[in-house]
């Protein structure tokens, strides 16, 4: 399978798992592509090509050939230099790499990961908050995500993988999208009455049952195990965690219980003041669910996994 065709297949995946309406990423893309034209020349000289056709800017190819045919990946959730030097000693030993895979963002992906975090406005909508409310309680979180992540060293892991030719890519959003999708459907089938009935039902899947006996497995942070779920948000996607003043209008909107991969402590202040539970899944093991899911559709095509760094390997396919 060739670079070009794996990065597209991604992109893909991510917007057949959308949260959002389809017309509503369409509207994005267009809405980017409009202001694109109204640049000026200079400022369309630096902008981000891909963003007129990709609207998860947290998910690029970093390194390598568009045609280079792909037989073998090293994937993990987080690859910095230590896992590409991981691959050059698995190179010496005789085991052919042709790709690293990552899931969390590094390089132009990790500078852009601010600008998919509007799809939370649209999940917010979709939950029962006016959008004009959902965007307004994003706008400065958003800059704030983006202010925090101009100090990073973006490209330290990029330049390791050039320096000893690996090509490399990552895929953030897209695998965050079929974690969220496939929990959502299997808490529609499921039905869960309870906050315990939660933990109940992610115990049932490998990935979370593997980061229990790791000691990193479901667990409620706010709220008690008996209390009734309400309506339940499945809050795995849109780039990172959102405003802490969206609770109240969450709470306001009917949401009882938040399934989440991670929650800051003022994020879980905020929601237990405005008395929804919130049960914290784990972060690598709903990665580890989001990759897996995306992984299975590569195997598909004929691929070969080797799984790193945090990702727990579970076939469905």
């Amino acid at each position: 399978m060739l670079l070009k065709d794996i990065y597209s297949l991604c992109i893909e995946l991510g917007k057949k798992y959308d949260p959002r309406p389809k017309e509503e990423v369409e509207k994005y893309l267009a809405r980017t592509q409009k202001n694109y034209a109204e640049l000026k020349e200079e400022e369309q000289e630096y902008y981000d090509k891909e963003r007129l056709n990709n609207p998860y800017s947290d998910t690029r190819i970093l390194n390598g050939d568009l045609e280079l045919d792909v037989k073998k990946i090293l994937a993990g959730i987080d690859i910095e230099t230590s896992e590409i030097l991981l691959a050059d000693r698995l190179r010496e030993k005789g085991e052919k790499v042709d790709l690293i895979l990552a899931h969390h963002p590094e390089g132009r992906a990790l500078a852009g990961l601010y600008q998919v975090m509007h799809l939370q406005e649209d999940i917010l909508a979709e939950l029962g908050v006016p959008i004009n409310v959902a965007e307004g309680l994003l706008s400065s979180r958003v800059s704030e995500v983006e202010r925090g992540l101009l100090p990073l060293n973006h490209n330290r892991s990029v330049d390791a993988a050039k320096l000893l030719n690996f090509p490399f890519m990552c895929v953030h959003t897209p695998a965050d999208n079929m974690v969220n999708t496939y929990l959502e459907n299997l808490f529609q089938d499921k039905q869960p009455e309870t906050v315990n009935d939660i933990i109940t039902v992610l115990k049932e899947l490998p990935e979370y049952k593997m980061a229990l006996a790791n000691g990193t497995g479901p667990k409620i942070v706010a709220g008690k195990k008996n209390r009734r779920t309400g309506k339940i948000m499945i809050d795995m996607t849109g780039g990172t965690s959102g405003s802490d003043d969206a609770y109240a209008k969450l709470s306001a909107a009917g949401v009882g219980t938040i399934v989440g991969m991670h929650m800051g402590e003022k994020h879980r202040k905020e929601a237990e003041k405005n008395h929804i539970n919130v049960v914290i899944a784990g972060h690598m093991s709903s990665d580890s669910l989001g990759m897996n899911l995306l992984l299975d559709e590569l195997e598909a095509k004929g691929l070969e996994v080797l799984p790193c760094s945090g990702l727990t390997r579970v076939k469905r396919k």
